[in-house]
């Protein structure tokens, strides 16, 4: 019998979520649900969604409908916003207290979602979220960036196909009896590479108010600012060439 997935995309109908802009978290949350799904059910894993449309639902009943479909694990989508815009960055994953599956499912995710290049917010527990205290399954809920910081929305629509796949990644990762994961080529441009931490950090901070979507990862003894985690080598290509006018010594690395 093959895994079943329940996906949520958060929000819907008279409930926007977040707002930035003109720009509603419910319609990114299901855009990514629905993009997620596809590719799961191409993998083999049957797909239940608590919405596939802009409709209202409580909390409570999407945890409902997840429960009466038999599903083996629980995925909510949503966007993070911050008290003041510009404030937040970065893909967190919300779990229940002590559910341990659940916390293995949201490492999983979180890690394919720090390859595309959000910054990594951790995994942090919320006991009162009703779609992951009501579900009876292993439940996670995926905070996609930020919705009110422009470079996170830019590394949302600009790598909206390696962010579903790698969602995908990390829940097949899990579900899959092997943890066999669809290989996969990202195109990175790196930035700088040093020895100390805190020169990688000034950096990464300068990019990150410029509004790129930059992070710093730990290889061979040296810290690599890069930015972005493309699927496609033509949207690096026109990275580097934008951080290059900007005056960046820049090359492409997968």
């Amino acid at each position: 019998m093959a895994v079943k997935v329940a996906l949520d995309p958060g929000h819907g109908g008279r409930d926007p979520g977040a707002v930035y802009e003109g720009r509603q978290e419910k319609d990114d949350a299901l855009d990514l649900a629905l993009a997620v799904g596809e590719i799961l059910e191409e993998n083999g894993v049957d797909v239940v969604y608590t919405r596939t449309t802009d409709v209202y639902d409580t909390p409570y009943e999407k945890a409902v409908i997840a429960n009466n479909s038999g599903a083996d694990f629980f995925v909510s989508f949503h966007r993070n916003a911050a008290a003041r815009p510009g404030m937040g960055t970065g893909a967190e994953i919300l779990v229940y207290p002590g559910k341990e599956e659940a916390r293995e499912l949201g490492e999983s995710i979180l890690a394919q979602m720090t390859e595309v290049g959000f910054e990594d917010r951790g995994i942090t527990d919320r006991p009162n979220l009703v779609v992951l205290k009501r579900t009876k399954m292993p439940a996670v809920l995926i905070e996609a960036g930020f919705i009110d910081t422009e470079s996170d929305n830019a590394l949302f629509d600009e790598e909206f196909d390696a962010l579903a796949q790698g969602i995908a990644d990390g829940i097949l990762a899990v579900v899959n009896e092997d943890g066999s994961v669809p290989e996969r080529k990202l195109y990175r441009v790196q930035v700088g590479a040093y020895k100390n931490n805190a020169n990688a950090n000034r950096q990464l901070n300068t990019l990150v108010r410029a509004g790129f979507p930059a992070y710093v990862i730990y290889e061979d003894g040296l810290y690599r600012v890069q930015v972005g985690a493309y699927a496609q080598l033509d949207n690096a290509v026109r990275m580097e060439r934008e951080l290059r006018r900007q005056g960046y010594n820049t090359f492409i690395t997968t």
